[in-house]
């Protein structure tokens, strides 16, 4: 078995099944999806522009200004749970985990290889990245899945580890860091997931409802259901087609801080 653990997580892009490697998935997420979305479209919101997630910033200057160290900051954001049928999926709820965020120095001493890192900042969609191992993480990023140094991605953002973030059963950190490394240098058509986050969760759970289309050709037609805590606005609950649709509609609310149904009440009680 081990052997055909390691011939999966180093097949050829196109040979690549879209199956958990460890065997492991449930057949009760088999959902259709409803529509497909492009790499390109997606990263707008992901790396919402060059100054955003910018890493040409002198190392020098970013190790100076991670030694100003000030401890855990909370952070406003919304928070969410997430269902499939009755099963709970995803959960960030300040009242049962630790929602502080760290300077990217404090996170390199809480990391070990295979961890997965959430970088936020304010209104900005969170940037997703596995952990490698000497202040190195693998990512997606503007289309490309490459290898980076923690300090200067972070470019001013917190992050923390969001490792039970996702209520999946995690592959062995070593099969993380096979998913991760084997698609090192893969670029625009060549990669399925539409944002960090997802290629990220990806390499951890090895789930193919993580890929672009990748819960298209299920018979099942089980819905995804996110409850969200908008300040101000209570709890609003949406339904979704695929794991991938709901992600996505998730990212925007981190990115925008409002949910779309939100918004068009508000625009339509200002034309009334």
């Amino acid at each position: 078995m081990g052997n055909q653990l390691d011939r999966i997580t180093h097949l050829n892009y196109s040979e690549l099944p879209t199956g958990d490697p460890s065997g492991l998935e449930k057949d009760e997420l088999r959902v259709g999806v409803a529509y497909f979305f492009s790499d390109e479209e997606e990263e707008v919101v992901d790396d919402r522009s060059a100054s955003d997630c910018d890493f040409t910033k002198d190392r020098q200057e970013v190790v100076e200004e991670e030694e100003e160290d000030v401890g855990p900051l909370a952070v406003g954001e919304a928070e969410y749970s997430a269902f499939c049928a009755q099963e709970c999926i995803f959960s960030k709820l300040r009242e049962n985990e630790d929602l502080n965020v760290y300077s990217a120095k404090t996170l390199l001493g809480m990391c070990k290889p295979g961890d997965l890192l959430e970088l936020v900042a304010a209104a900005q969609a969170p940037h997703w990245a596995v952990y490698d191992r000497d202040d190195r993480v693998i990512h997606l990023h503007k289309g490309e899945i490459r290898q980076d140094s923690l300090l200067e991605i972070c470019n001013g953002r917190r992050g923390r580890i969001v490792n039970s973030r996702y209520r999946f059963r995690p592959l062995p950190a070593d099969l993380v860091m096979q998913n991760a490394a084997g698609h090192l240098g893969l670029s625009g058509g060549e990669i399925c997931w539409t944002n960090s986050e997802s290629f990220a969760a990806w390499c951890r759970f090895g789930k193919r409802e993580f890929k672009a289309g990748g819960e298209a050709h299920c018979a099942e037609r089980q819905q995804y259901f996110l409850k969200v805590r908008v300040s101000g606005s209570g709890v609003h609950t949406l339904v979704f087609r695929s794991l991938e649709d709901m992600i996505r509609e998730r990212r925007r609310v981190d990115a925008s801080g409002i949910l779309k149904e939100l918004e068009l009440s508000l625009a339509h009680g200002e034309k009334e």
